[in-house]
């Protein structure tokens, strides 16, 4: 007997004029911090009085402008990158290890970055707002960690609701923002969070880029640490990194679009095979597809024969062009491992619903030769 899906919260969507609004403001800042020609070239090393390449000074600052915020630091390591830097240059500089954390399966990496910080994190459902309360009220820990994107498939709590509960306790609050950049109208920074921390390879740009964002304090401890001259976001790649990131608003409201015009089509029975669906921030905002069969292990390969991604690069990377579909994260897993043989996570990517259509009707068709 095949599982259930649980019902979905999705987060905010940014729309296509909130994308809009996010380009401009990005331009906006790059063109306030790129004078006299800057934006046309790109220098390396550790520039005396700066610490850092000029562009990357330039395009740190263009960032913490487009994002509200006091400082921005880019880093090597993509998003996990970031999300370590933040947490040595935030609650781990202080010598706090105590964090307060949603009460779910952490990311691999993130769990991880816990285990060698050495980090206690005091669990608590951050959809139950009065233990949410309790917690902050009561706990030892001054910070509080949180994933913006979902953890677990029934979440259904708002990261903003859940930021501004752990500020106006009196607590720091490190965001991971990962899959949330440009997709929701705003990040956790924006929420009032001390920094938020994220990939811009993500974000179509260089492989390992990630960057944090926030208060002045982390983010130049943050900075100060990654003073080495082999441990720097060159020039180049800063400069790659804001080429890149102008295009992506209105290529994730589009996105956007085409996952809701797929879980239409869906829900209409376009595809044989598929009994079920939800839309969910699994990481992206995607489809999961409950099937009618225990065959999500063997799909991924399916749907490969006919033009669709294999595997996630960076899960919305400059890599990943063709519909994604694939198995369910691990942390979605961890929480409901019955999930595994029967449902899977389908991304659109650059294409459109009706391809998306095709394709994975194509592949549950081989299930059946």
């Amino acid at each position: 007997m095949s599982p259930s899906l649980p019902e979905t919260t999705p987060l905010p969507i940014a729309t296509a004029e909130d994308a809009l609004g996010m380009q401009q403001r990005l331009v906006g800042a790059i063109a306030a911090h790129f004078t006299d020609g800057a934006l046309f070239r790109a220098d390396v090393g550790v520039v005396p009085g700066l610490g850092r390449p000029d562009t990357t000074a330039r395009a740190e600052a263009s960032l913490a402008e487009a994002f509200g915020a006091d400082d921005a630091c880019l880093v090597q390591g993509a998003g996990t990158g970031a999300i370590r830097a933040a947490l040595s240059a935030g609650p781990w500089a202080r010598g706090e290890r105590r964090v307060i954390a949603h009460d779910a399966p952490d990311y691999a990496t993130t769990a991880t970055t816990f285990r060698d910080g050495g980090v206690e994190v005091a669990r608590v459902d951050f959809d139950d707002d009065a233990a949410l309360d309790a917690t902050l009220a009561g706990d030892p820990a001054r910070w509080v960690y949180v994933q913006h994107s979902r953890q677990r498939l029934g979440d259904r709590h708002q990261p903003a609701a859940v930021i501004a509960r752990a500020v106006a306790a009196g607590h720091g609050v490190v965001v991971d923002d990962n899959y949330a950049v440009f997709r929701t109208p705003r990040i956790g920074v924006q929420h009032g969070a001390t920094v938020s921390a994220f990939s811009l390879f993500k974000l179509h740009g260089p492989e390992g880029v990630g960057v944090v964002v926030g208060s002045a304090d982390v983010v130049g401890r943050a900075r100060v640490a990654n003073y080495s001259g082999g441990g720097q976001v060159q020039g180049a790649q800063a400069l790659a990194a804001l080429q890149a990131l102008v295009m992506v608003p209105l290529n994730w409201a589009a996105q956007a679009r085409a996952v809701t015009e797929l879980a239409e089509l869906l829900a209409g029975g376009a595809v044989p095979g598929v009994v079920d669906l939800r839309v969910a921030n699994a990481q992206d905002l995607c489809v999961i597809a409950l099937l009618d069969r225990p065959v999500a292990a063997r799909v991924p390969e399916w749907a490969a024969r006919h033009g669709a991604a294999p595997f996630p690069v960076g899960s919305n990377s400059r890599h990943e062009i063709t519909p994604l579909v694939y198995r369910l994260s691990s942390s979605t897993l961890a929480a409901q491992p019955e999930l595994a043989d029967w449902a899977i996570r389908v991304n659109p990517m650059r294409a459109g619903a009706e391809l998306t259509v095709r394709i994975l009707r194509s592949a549950l068709a081989e299930g059946d030769r």
